[in-house]
């Protein structure tokens, strides 16, 4: 019998809700070699634990949830596994859109989609205009998406709209970046036990928390994601300075 209490009731030990998490899902190849399917089949179980993982920080009352998805680096992978890949975000787009647009979520896309074939490229953007109004949550999706490459395009937009050097300042050039307009996130999650960013989200994740666990993304839970917020609960948020107690 599934257990009715509010995830209030069953986690009492998550005490503070993060505004913004970022998650970078890492695991999946791993996940499927494990159980001898090809890495192919992790990417799809991994893409079908979304939707839980989106449902349970909806129902924490988490505002944005960024993904990583695809970095500018994966397109180095083997062909058909980028291929895979490609195929199996498309069919979750189809899948997925409708039901997240009645279910009130915005989605928003954080990267380049020059290189993406055009029938994807356009799902993309349709299930972004769609939801654009969408006041839930948003998953913010990071797909071909590169944190040193998100802060060159920004300076490359910032010049070519003739800025003056003296009016370039942190607030400016966020608001350039492919998040503009989002808070920086206050939690960074990692899966599959791996403990570097991956050059994700690099400038705005400057003061974030971060958590690393060893459970492949695949396999990451409701229960798994109240831990992490219960850490996040215990952490101080210091943003380079010092404890109150000590100033």
């Amino acid at each position: 019998m599934a257990d009715q209490r509010s995830l209030a009731e069953r986690y009492p030990e998550v005490t503070r809700i993060p505004y913004h998490v970022g998650i970078i899902m890492d695991g999946n190849g791993r996940w499927a070699q494990a159980r001898g399917l090809p890495r192919v089949a992790g990417h799809k179980a991994g893409t079908d634990n979304l939707r839980r993982v989106l449902t349970a920080a909806s129902d924490f009352g988490i505002k944005v949830l960024t993904v990583y998805a695809f970095s500018t680096e994966n397109w180095g992978r083997p062909p058909d596994e980028v291929a895979g890949l490609m195929t199996i975000l498309g069919q979750a787009i189809r899948r997925e859109t409708n039901e997240l647009h009645a279910n009130d979520v915005c989605i928003r896309h954080s990267g380049r989609l020059d290189g993406v074939a055009p029938r994807l490229a356009q799902q993309i953007q349709h299930a972004v205009a769609l939801t654009c109004n969408n006041t839930r949550i948003t998953l913010n999706v990071a797909f071909n998406y590169g944190g040193r490459a998100e802060i060159v395009d920004a300076v490359k937009q910032i010049l070519r709209e003739g800025v003056k050097p003296e009016d370039v300042t942190e607030g400016l050039l966020s608001d350039y970046l492919y998040t503009g307009g989002l808070p920086d996130p206050d939690l960074i999650i990692r899966t599959g036990g791996e403990y570097r960013l991956s050059n994700f989200l690099i400038w705005q994740a400057a003061y974030a928390e971060y958590y690393a666990t060893p459970t492949f993304w695949p396999d990451f839970d409701e229960a798994e994601f109240a831990t992490a917020l219960t850490e996040y609960s215990q952490r101080e948020r210091r943003f380079g300075k010092v404890p109150t107690a000590d100033v």
